[in-house]
């Protein structure tokens, strides 16, 4: 926990510094939510297609989900999604021709959620 989950067009693949996002996001998910530096786990998922109303040109996504375990206010949440936004702004540069649309969801995880390190 916490678990972050990026998913990405292919199209900002070399414009979307996903490593300094990444490092950026983990300290402001400590800093806000009280997570633990070495809890915080992102993973980035490109995909091929991205299709925005009736277009299938001119548009590039990126949806951050961040998983917590239960307990935060929905204040700290809606804070962590700015941080998000905010670091999104900063670590995907704009691509000629192409509309950025960003998004970020902080939610609850499941009271079945379990892991373990090996």
């Amino acid at each position: 926990m916490p678990q972050i989950t990026v998913d990405y067009s292919e199209r900002l693949a070399d414009a979307f510094d996903r490593r300094a996002f990444a490092r950026e996001l983990h300290a402001r998910t400590v800093e806000i939510a009280a997570a633990k530096p070495p809890a915080c786990k992102t993973q980035f998922r490109r995909t091929e297609d991205t299709v925005v109303g009736p277009d299938t040109e001119g548009h590039a996504i990126v949806h951050v989900t961040i998983g917590l375990l239960a307990g935060r206010t929905d204040e700290t949440k809606a804070r962590l999604t700015e941080a998000v936004l905010e670091a999104l702004r900063q670590h995907v540069k704009p691509v000629d021709s192409l509309e950025l649309h960003a998004s970020a969801e902080v939610r609850d995880l499941d009271t079945s959620y379990r892991k373990f390190d090996a």
